[in-house]
């Protein structure tokens, strides 16, 4: 059954796509559609003394659903199509009635739904002469009157229904794409700042190392290679996915996630072969948090440390984790310039660090160290324990 289930909505993703790009195919169903409700009057036995079903009658009722196939690109010309059809089936032919004035409902629907103001006002003016027009020409009755107001209300209304929500839709969808876009800007910005801060610091030592020590020379030119294939790695990556949500190199799927915590020890390895001392210890009850939110904890942790980097000056970071009950604190703090950096610190890193806090519904905070010294980054994000996630 599973199998089943999945071959159909293949099947109906593929028939919305391809309705999507030939909206002329829906139009030209929609058609098929009325024609054969139109057709039942002129098949199904009919009392004794009705009209009679001829070619001729069917053929005028057939002219008056042709018109649909342009609905979305003349609108109002296709009302008035049918209006004038209609009108001469009525004057012109004595055959079978129809229930519902189907041809009519759907133009009226359409008019609603994509048209403008001014065209949903014409179609307005001209359905208050038309309908009861058309009433007068058939029975002259209040009834029918009623009804056909009723219906044609309904078919108005259900098109602005239509098109409200499409517009949510649409705007939705801006939303989504605009959360996408930054989340891909920070996504970037952290990986390039990353790791160019780390070869600029490493280029920046190679001269005075080859002079000094050529033995830390090899190693600065190593670090330098190693966090730009890093970078580089961790771009085709996103840049597959971006592409066509596919791996660049085999085109298969992507399933290599995010680095989480996991991957701190070696970030750490990283910047420490820049020349800064990093410390780092876990506190409280170490467990596993999600993958989210470990992808968080290491953004985070890797941004505190390129600001270090970039703007300390420092000789030291310190880098803390605490798992405390049902969160994770985040404490990154170095010796470095203080409150001279903050300024030049308050740009698109920390901003993203409080968007991504904020997405798990934890803070982020940055300022001077406790002793107005340094520069702190102190983050909390709320991790239920194993038992409290399942409940």
């Amino acid at each position: 059954m599973g199998g089943i289930g999945r071959d159909v909505r293949v099947w109906w993703e593929r028939g919305r796509a391809l309705t999507a790009a030939n909206p002329l195919l829906v139009d030209i169903g929609i058609a098929l559609l009325v024609q054969g409700a139109v057709t039942m009057p002129f098949v199904v036995p009919r009392a004794a003394g009705s009209p009679p079903a001829t070619w001729g009658a069917y053929g005028l009722s057939t002219l008056t659903v042709l018109p649909l196939v342009w609905r979305r690109r003349a609108p109002v010309a296709v009302l008035f199509a049918v209006l004038a059809t209609t009108a001469l089936y009525g004057l012109a032919m004595d055959g079978p009635g129809q229930p519902l004035p189907y041809t009519g409902l759907v133009v009226v629907y359409t008019i609603a739904a994509l048209s403008p103001p001014w065209k949903r006002a014409v179609t307005g003016a001209v359905l208050v002469v038309a309908v009861p027009v058309g009433v007068w020409l058939n029975t002259r009755s209040a009834r029918e009157l009623t009804f056909s107001v009723f219906v044609f209300a309904a078919a108005y209304v259900f098109g602005r229904l239509t098109d409200a929500r499409q517009r949510a839709q649409r705007v939705e969808a801006e939303q989504a794409a605009a959360r996408e876009r930054a989340r891909i800007a920070r996504e970037m910005h952290d990986i390039l700042s990353h790791a160019v801060s780390l070869m600029i610091v490493q280029a920046e030592a190679g001269p005075v190392a080859v002079r000094a020590a050529p033995e830390r020379a090899e190693a600065a030119f190593d670090a330098i290679s190693a966090a730009g294939r890093d970078a580089m790695a961790q771009l085709r990556h996103m840049l597959g996915v971006l592409r066509d949500g596919t791996d660049e190199e085999d085109g298969t799927a992507p399933r290599e996630p995010q680095p989480g915590l996991a991957a701190l020890p070696g970030l750490l390895d990283r910047v420490r072969g820049s020349g800064l001392d990093v410390t780092y210890r876990a506190v409280g009850d170490v467990r596993p948090v999600p993958e989210g939110v470990g992808a968080t904890v290491f953004r985070v942790v890797q941004e505190a440390l390129t600001n270090t980097l970039k703007h300390a000056d420092a000789r030291t970071v310190h880098v803390e984790l605490s798992y405390g009950e049902g969160e994770l604190g985040v404490l990154v703090i170095d010796d470095g310039k203080g409150p001279r950096g903050v300024s030049r610190r308050g740009g698109h890193g920390l901003a993203g660090m409080r968007e991504r806090a904020a997405a798990h519904g934890g803070s982020a905070v940055a300022g001077p160290g406790a002793d107005g010294r340094g520069f702190e980054v102190r983050v909390r994000i709320p991790v239920p324990h194993a038992a409290e996630a399942g409940r």
